[in-house]
């Protein structure tokens, strides 16, 4: 089965609008639009604020967030090189940042089913002047810094068209509210609103939509496409602290699929333990959420957790493809891409979160310099291109651009090869490691052996949605674009690769369960794409 072939195209004739239609609700008009309250769109936003006081300028700066409230939809491991935030935040210590703790002490283990074996920790893992972090607070602290400023900050608006004029962006159209089950207008129902500007900036996070349609729309082209890892957390309360940042790799992945686990001690009774890996392992039952569940159960990992209680679950998507699935250009006519929905992660050192604060910075001054000189255009806004490719965020994915590409050919092979490159910065092997979208690779029938969760240290994808705070009413209509006729076999596949139980594998077919969804993007990867929905629905991280 090759899920490609069940995958519907991206509804381009809803996600690319022309700006003389009416979207029936407000219209606002601002200079400087950022769809996304992440790290870089929060970034993007003081930058520019900043950049504007500091000229004397006043600039109506807004930022749409499709969560209920601040940090809500945001997650990640979270170590966070301080780098960019001392350049935002000049004036401050790195003891005032959001961050939890500095790393003291690092491990990797290479894990069997029994067993835990050292190892030395690679080069690009070594986390020494790196703090461990929960990115709801960061980002939490980025918009309240953001709103002192006098940036509008506007939560429960998802983005969900572009508006175009010709080849141009000029804002977007966010989601109706409150659509029954049919997706009629129901009593509480809130017509879509326009939000216009010269530039709009799209720090949508991984995945992003309107970034995916934008690239499409533009035929804006890439040496390889994106391909992304799915990644599963959890926090954990326990009775004993954890002393160190644990990094494994091996059990319970098969020698052909890549990813691993990783704890971090959040504060001496808070541990967040997690799994990540690619979505392009080759097993039609391959499942995050229960490698995450199987891991608990690790002689190395089950002591850390015992006596402790779960108290939050989260889910998401990571861009891995590195520089080789970077598109030739970030920036366009009105429009400017940021952070993980320009790909700016780096798998090799376990990072994405400064390359975002970074990208934002980056974004604000060629957003400041177009609007002083009333110059929008492809020309002048690529200036924001040019400050990428010549910063750090280039130059780190240049020097690993084939690293994770490497593992494509099993964990051996690829950790061999990995070794090279780390010695040789990426002078080895010399030439791009072409791969396919992992929708194109092929999966194979494999026996299923389900797990039974035991309610204590394990659980199932159901209770995990709960511990997401998830919010979305039941009586919300399906987002969710699924092919017709689903075969036993992909409804199978699609009900093991979501984390989340929207999917549920019939004997006469499929059942999805859209309430169910925290916007992990998997199957947008795999499956059935995903849209924007009603503002504040999906998960209320609080601690992730």
């Amino acid at each position: 089965m090759i899920p490609a072939q069940y995958q519907l195209p991206l509804p381009l004739d809803r996600l690319i609008q022309d700006a003389g239609t009416v979207g029936g609700g407000d219209r606002m008009e601002v200079d400087a639009l950022i769809v996304g309250a992440g790290p870089s769109g929060l970034a993007a936003a003081i930058s520019l604020a900043r950049l504007a006081r500091e000229r004397g300028r006043e600039l109506a700066i807004a930022v749409l967030e499709k969560a209920g409230a601040l940090g809500e939809h945001s997650l990640s491991g979270a170590v966070v090189n301080p780098a960019p935030f001392r350049a935002l935040f000049p004036g401050l210590a790195d003891r005032e940042f959001p961050f939890r703790a500095p790393v003291s002490r690092e491990r990797v283990h290479f894990l069997t089913s029994r067993h835990a074996l050292p190892l030395p920790t690679p080069p690009p893992m070594r986390n020494r002047g790196n703090y461990v972090a929960s990115l709801c607070e960061i980002v939490r602290w980025l918009g309240a810094e953001a709103e002192r400023l006098g940036v509008t900050v506007l939560t429960g608006f998802p983005a969900a068209s572009l508006l175009v004029r010709e080849h141009q962006v000029v804002g977007v159209r966010t989601a109706p509210l409150g659509l029954d089950r049919a997706g009629a207008p129901g009593s509480a129902y809130q017509a879509p609103n326009d939000l216009t500007a010269p530039v709009t900036a799209l720090a949508e996070g991984t995945r992003g939509l309107l970034a995916q349609a934008y690239f499409e729309w533009q035929r804006v082209p890439s040496a390889n496409p994106e391909t992304f890892a799915l990644g599963v957390k959890e926090l954990w309360e326990v009775p004993r602290p954890l002393d160190a940042v644990i990094h494994t790799l091996g059990w319970p992945l098969a020698p052909e699929e890549f990813g691993g686990s990783f704890l971090y001690p959040l504060e001496p009774g808070l541990i967040a333990l997690g799994f990540v890996a690619g979505l392009d392992a080759p097993r039609a039952n391959f499942d995050v959420h229960d490698l995450l569940q199987r891991l608990k159960l690790h002689p190395y990992v089950r002591p850390r957790l015992e006596g402790g209680t779960l108290v939050e679950w989260g889910a998401k998507t990571i861009p891995e493809g590195g520089y080789h699935a970077l598109r030739a250009r970030r920036s366009g006519a009105g429009v400017l891409v940021l952070g993980d929905a320009a790909g700016f992660v780096d798998v090799p050192s376990l990072k994405g979160i400064h390359y975002a604060v970074q990208s934002g910075i980056f974004a604000a001054r060629a957003m400041f310099d177009a609007l002083e000189a009333r110059d929008v255009s492809a020309e002048r806004l690529a200036e924001y291109d040019r400050l990428v490719d010549q910063s750090f965020i280039r130059g780190d994915l240049y020097a690993r651009r084939n690293i994770r590409l490497a593992f494509t050919r099993g964990l051996y092979r690829g950790g061999l090869a990995a070794s090279a490159m780390i010695a040789t910065r990426g002078r080895f092997p010399g030439t791009r490691i072409a791969v396919g979208a992992d929708a194109a690779v092929p999966r194979r029938a494999d026996h299923d052996l389900p797990m039974v969760p035991d309610g204590v240290l394990t659980f199932g994808k159901l209770d995990g949605v709960f511990k997401s705070g998830n919010a979305t009413r039941d009586t919300i209509p399906a987002h969710l674009l699924v092919p017709r006729d689903v075969p036993a076999a992909l409804a199978q596949f699609y009900a093991h690769l979501c984390p989340a139980g929207v999917y549920e594998a019939l004997a006469d077919g499929l059942r999805v369960n859209p309430a169910n969804c925290v916007d992990c993007k998997a199957t947008d990867v795999l499956g059935p794409r995903w849209t924007p929905r009603e503002g504040g629905s999906g998960p209320r991280y609080r601690r992730m």
